[in-house]
Order: structure tokens, then C-alpha cells, then sequence
């Protein structure tokens, strides 16, 4: 079958050809209908070398997967060949009591699960392949009826980490309270609608690019703003000075961070969920007094069952462009470029 691999760090994917998988006990192969690409995988192509982490390439890409049930291993049970999935992509021990509780992206024992490596796509062969070996039947969750597999695949990563960030700020997001998306691109754009159908939030959108604003006024936020000098000052003017109560950066830049920093409100939520590499300043002037700064990755197995509910009932719309596998690279080259509206999902 036909594969999107990084052979080595610091290098781009390419597309050979590898063995069909085979299903062990207690394991499935699915047929990939959607792989997303996401800046994450970008970060492994550029940023990464040997040595920093305890694994490394050569792996598939695709860690977003939704697809059919085509061969089940034996003693697998509840799934049937067929049968519409998404991928968990999160991969952890599988016995720490984090993953008995289905949060495998907080396992703690690493080095106990089949490589240290997060998960599919991510050390692991994930999905950018006609057929992908899923280790344990428990990593799949059965599509909802009526939800299209190919704009499902984001949802495992694209829709499960903003709804876990948003759903640890719950409590703050009431009648009244006003909550600011920084980033309006994978992941933003379906925070807005997640914060829209889930909170009773006010929602400020900011992004730099005007087309990326429309999809924000689209999905949902009352007002939209480019980043700049007069960015932090409206967002305080919309909120009749008090500030936002949950502030959630998608980018992580020096910039994102300092305007997440002048906007949120005291007692207020500020979490980081982009990796660009921005710092924080951080003393007991720096934020409004008692405001909390988290970071935040990926979401639990319970929490991507909600997501495809909300999916399902048109609650969340994925934007997406897709693209053969043959043109994965092209794909991973306009999400570099920043030419890309949403998503892009890879469709073997």
C-alpha cells in the first residue's frame, strides 16, 4: 500500500510503498476515508532531531483518522467490518489509571505504552496510508449516523483539543463572560463554534488574515479583530473594561501571548494550546491578580464522543480542503505557506 512517511528528522515526507498491516489480537485495520495535516506535523519535519526524543522516524504521518473497520484481529468485539470510525489518536499504556479513564494523552507510564511516542502519526504509523493498524480496538469510536467520515477526520484533533480546553474553563464561561479564540485556523475556527453551542460566552475572534475573520463571523464570534496596537484596547472596550474571562491562544507566539496577557481579567483563564514557541513573563505584576495560565494537549476518548455528537447534529462544520494521497506534500506545503482555510484532510 501506498504511505506518507517521514524517513528522518529535518526532512520532508514522502510517499513509498510499505506492507499492508495485518491485525493482531485484540487489533483492527481500518481503510482510511480522511488523515488530517496539522502544523504539529510540521513541527516534526523542521524542529525535530535525533536525540530529543527517546524515538524517532521512519513512521507514517497522520494523527486526524477516520475510516471503515476492514479487518478485525481476534477477540475484538463491538466493532464490525464496515463500520464507519474514528481514530483516538492519543496512545498511551493503556493500564495507568489515566488511560483506564480514557485520557491517554496524560498517561502516566510512557514507557509502557507500544513506543513513548504520544500516539499515531506521532512515532506510530498513523493514517496517511490506504490502511492503518489501530493497536487496540479501544482507541476506535464509532462515527454517529449520518456524520461524513472524510470531515470527521479533524475532529480527533482540530475539534477534541479545543473542546477539552474549553470544557476545563466551563465554570468561567457563564452568562456575561466573554472569551477570546487567538488564531482563527484548524483549531480556532472550531473553538468559535464549540464556545458558540456549548457556553453562553461572548466570543472575540483575532486573527491577522481577513478571510480567517469572515470564517470566525461565520462560526459564530460577535466580533472579529486583527492583531495590533489597538487590538488589546477594543477587546477591553467590548468588555467595558473588565477584560476577557478566558483567553485561549492557538498560536503561542511572543506576540499572541503578550495580547492574551493584556486582555484576560482578573481570576481569569489564560491557556496556551499553540506551540509557535512564545514566551511568557511571569511575577506577581506581570497578570491581573489570581489568573490562571495552563497549557492544554489533545482531549480524552469520553470528550471525542461528545465531539462527534455535536458534529453529527451540525452543531460543528469542519472547513476543510482535501486532497488525494498522491498530493499530500502539496498539502503540507499551502499549510506552511498559511494559503490554507481550516483543515486540510488527506482522502486516499
Amino acid at each position: 500500500m501506498r504511505a506518507l512517511r517521514l524517513l528522518e528528522w529535518k526532512s520532508g515526507p514522502e510517499l513509498v510503498e510499505v506492507p499492508d498491516p495485518s491485525p493482531g489480537p485484540g487489533q483492527v485495520v481500518i481503510k482510511i476515508a480522511g488523515a488530517g495535516a496539522c502544523h504539529s506535523d510540521l513541527h516534526l519535519m523542521r524542529d525535530f532531531e535525533g536525540g530529543l526524543l527517546p524515538w524517532g522516524p521512519p513512521f507514517t504521518l497522520g494523527h486526524e483518522n477516520t475510516g471503515w473497520v476492514h479487518e478485525l484481529g481476534d477477540g475484538v468485539r463491538g466493532l464490525s467490518t464496515g463500520q464507519p470510525v474514528a481514530v483516538y489518536g492519543a496512545w498511551g499504556c493503556g493500564t495507568c489509571i489515566r488511560c483506564r479513564l480514557g485520557v491517554d494523552s496524560y498517561c502516566e507510564d510512557p514507557a509502557g505504552a507500544p513506543v513513548p511516542s504520544g500516539g499515531c502519526g506521532l512515532g506510530l504509523d498513523g493514517g496517511m496510508a490506504d490502511f492503518m493498524l489501530v493497536p487496540d480496538a479501544r482507541h476506535l469510536v464509532p462515527l454517529p449516523e449520518g456524520l461524513d467520515p472524510v470531515a470527521a477526520a479533524p475532529l480527533t484533533d482540530a475539534g477534541l483539543t479545543p473542546y477539552h480546553a474549553i470544557r476545563r474553563s466551563r465554570e468561567k464561561l457563564t452568562p456575561g463572560s466573554t472569551a477570546v479564540v487567538i488564531g482563527v485556523g484548524g483549531l480556532g475556527h472550531l473553538a468559535v463554534q464549540i464556545l458558540k453551542a456549548t457556553t453562553a460566552a461572548r466570543i472575540v475572534a483575532v486573527d491577522s488574515r481577513p478571510e480567517a475573520l469572515r470564517l470566525a463571523e461565520t462560526s459564530g464570534a460577535e466580533l472579529a479583530l486583527s492583531p495590533g496596537d489597538e487590538a488589546a484596547e477594543r477587546i477591553r472596550a467590548a468588555t467595558g473594561g473588565r477584560g476577557a474571562d478566558v483567553v485561549l491562544d492557538f498560536v503561542g507566539a511572543d506576540a499572541t501571548l503578550a495580547l492574551s496577557a493584556g486582555v484576560v481579567r482578573s481570576a481569569g483563564d489564560l491557556t496556551l494550546v499553540g506551540i509557535a514557541g512564545g514566551t511568557l513573563p511571569f511575577s506577581f505584576f506581570a497578570l491581573p491578580y489570581e489568573v490562571s495560565v495552563q497549557t492544554t494537549y489533545w482531549g480524552s476518548r469520553p470528550e471525542l464522543t461528545e465531539v462527534l455528537d455535536l458534529a453529527a447534529r451540525g452543531l460543528l462544520t469542519t472547513a476543510c480542503t482535501t486532497f488525494p494521497l498522491a498530493e499530500a506534500v502539496e498539502a503540507y506545503r499551502r499549510l506552511e505557506a498559511g494559503t490554507l482555510l481550516g483543515r486540510a484532510v488527506i482522502t486516499p
